[in-house]
């Protein structure tokens, strides 16, 4: 493992120890106190359904809320997967095998890393006007919807490069309103950015090593 990609690999597992020991629930609830402006609350947490298909149990008020839903739909599970899916079968027919793999690689690995979590993974309660038990919080480290964005952007990005400071931009915003719609606090959200982070790095390195090779035998 490249030396990025264990301290990218560091800093998650650190950051999951922080979030399990409750050492950054004072900045989660601040979070959710001041920065959550288009959150729409409940005590109820999804449903398995409700969190694949996309706009399934959204909440529509208010406006930012429903913007952030919309906005959103390309980094839900189903839409993402697709999106993955039709971008390794275009890099396969364009003779990209290695690329193929190692991006359908890097979408299963964030997929097992996010329930692996979230399954074992349980933080400090976050509360509502200081009464509403946010149990949608409870085990949301990481943010699914953030490690889905980087990674579909940066797929589009390596099966299309003219698009990649248009997804770049969209994965962007995406990042922005899952905090401002309360859909993930910011330690989740960071986790999910160092979970996209890692896998990027190493989706990338075979060809940044293949590239090095030709290379150095042209020189």
């Amino acid at each position: 493992m490249r030396l990025r990609a264990a301290l990218l690999a560091a800093a998650f597992a650190a950051l999951a120890v922080l979030v399990a020991a409750g050492s950054l629930t004072g900045l989660d609830q601040w979070s959710v106190d001041h920065l959550m402006p288009g959150a729409s609350f409940s005590s109820s947490s999804q449903t398995t359904i409700e969190s694949v298909v996309p706009l399934l149990g959204a909440h529509w008020h208010p406006p930012l809320h429903a913007v952030a839903e919309i906005w959103t739909v390309p980094a839900s599970a189903l839409p993402a997967f697709a999106i993955a899916g039709i971008g390794c079968l275009v890099l396969l027919r364009r003779g990209r095998r290695r690329a193929a793999l190692v991006w359908a690689a890097a979408w299963v690995a964030g997929l097992a890393i996010e329930l692996l979590c979230k399954e074992t993974l349980t933080r400090p309660p976050l509360n509502a006007d200081g009464i509403i038990h946010l149990d949608g919080f409870d085990n949301a480290f990481p943010s699914g919807h953030t490690i889905r964005a980087v990674l579909v952007a940066a797929t589009i990005a390596v099966v299309w490069p003219a698009a990649r400071i248009w997804v770049a931009v969209w994965a962007g915003v995406a990042v922005v309103l899952t905090e401002l719609a309360g859909f993930h606090t910011p330690t989740d959200i960071l986790g999910g950015l160092l979970v996209a982070a890692l896998l990027i790095d190493l989706a990338q390195a075979p060809e940044s090593a293949r590239a090095d090779t030709g290379a150095r035998k042209d020189a």
